[in-house]
Parts: C-alpha cells; sequence; structure tokens
C-alpha cells in the first residue's frame, strides 16, 4: 500500500520511501548517541553518505559530546554523499511502557530537529526536513503513540513559524504510512 498525503496546508507531506534518496535540504537520522551509525535507517543514511559522514560524526564527539548525543537532543552535520545538504542527528527514546518519560523526550526529538533546521543555513536555508519514524524500529515505542507525537509536535512548531517550509515524514513502508494517517485522523 501506497500511502501519500499533505496535510497542514502543503506544509506537511507523508509519504512512502527511501529517505536517503530525497533531494530534501535535510534528512533526520534517527541515531543511537554514539553517532557511529548502527541498524535501519541510521545505517542506511550512514551507507548512503559515506565515509564523510562517519568522519563527522567522529569530529562531533571528539570535540562536543564527548559522551555521545543525549535522546532527545539534536546535532546537525552535512550529508556526504546524499542529495540532502544536511543530517539532522537525533536520539529517540527507548520504549519502557510510557511511563518514563518517552512522549516528551520523543516530542522533543521533533522540536529540537526542527529549531536546528531552522536555523541553519544563513545564505540559503533549510526549507525542507524530511524525517524517518523515530524510536519506533528497535526502540520499540509503539507506532500509533509515536505518530501522534510526531504530528503534534511538527504542527506545533509549523504553526509557530515560517521555517521550515515544508516537513515530509517518510516511512519505509505502506503500511506504516497509512497506519500514521489512520491514527492522526481518528484523533486516538
Amino acid at each position: 500500500m501506497n500511502a501519500h498525503r499533505v496535510l497542514l496546508d502543503g506544509r506537511l507531506e507523508v509519504r512512502t520511501g527511501d529517505i536517503t534518496a530525497l533531494a530534501v535540504d535535510a534528512i533526520v537520522n534517527a541515531a543511537n548517541s554514539s553517532l557511529l551509525g548502527g541498524g535501519g535507517v541510521d545505517g542506511a543514511i550512514h551507507r548512503g553518505a559515506g565515509p564523510e559522514l562517519l568522519a563527522a560524526c567522529r569530529r562531533i564527539r571528539a570535540t562536543d559530546l564527548p559522551d555521545g548525543l543525549p535522546a532527545g537532543q539534536a546535532v546537525a552535520t552535512g550529508a556526504g554523499k546524499l542529495p540532502a545538504r544536511y543530517v539532522i542527528h537525533t536520539v529517540g527514546p527507548v520504549w519502557h511502557g510510557g511511563t518514563s518519560g518517552e512522549p516528551e523526550m520523543l516530542a522533543s526529538c521533533y522540536r529540537t530537529s526542527l529549531e536546528l533546521a531552522a536555523s541553519l543555513g544563513d545564505a540559503e536555508p533549510v526549507e525542507t526536513v524530511a524525517f524517518p519514524a523515530i524510536s519506533t524500529g528497535v526502540f520499540g515505542y509503539p507506532k500509533d503513540a509515536a505518530a501522534r507525537v510526531a504530528y503534534q509536535s511538527i504542527r506545533s512548531f509549523l504553526d509557530a513559524g515560517a521555517r521550515p517550509r515544508q516537513v515530509i515524514l517518510t516511512f519505509f513502508s505502506g503500511d506504516d504510512a497509512q497506519g500514521f494517517l489512520t491514527t492522526i485522523q481518528d484523533g486516538h
């Protein structure tokens, strides 16, 4: 199933596809705190970007984040060989039942990534940002609960500012994209 929908007056697009193939200003990496690559989206982004991305992440670890990137925060690098200009790395929460601050931490991933995107590119601002479904893979966040947090966080940010012009939620499977759309439509 290939779900595709434009929401929020064209500022939010939900689509299925390969986030590493998108020619956008920035893509968000659902990273692990080491920033040194991993599985899922993180591994795909590192493979697609090539060695430049790993080198940039190592520099960040050696200087600004020796203990790694804390969950809920974001940091940007160049995008290496990807068609995007930037990769914004954020670490989502591991699901522990929802009573350990997971919703707030996940909301922070979206908010801090969007704040960082809005601050990048003085001469050529970041207008388009693509997100994966943060924390819904190996971190175990339930997809419907994550959909509600993602949608609310993105909508609130876009309502408050002009940049980025468009956010693209990119799901690997059509079923996941449709599940997101159904969850936000049903409001539960």
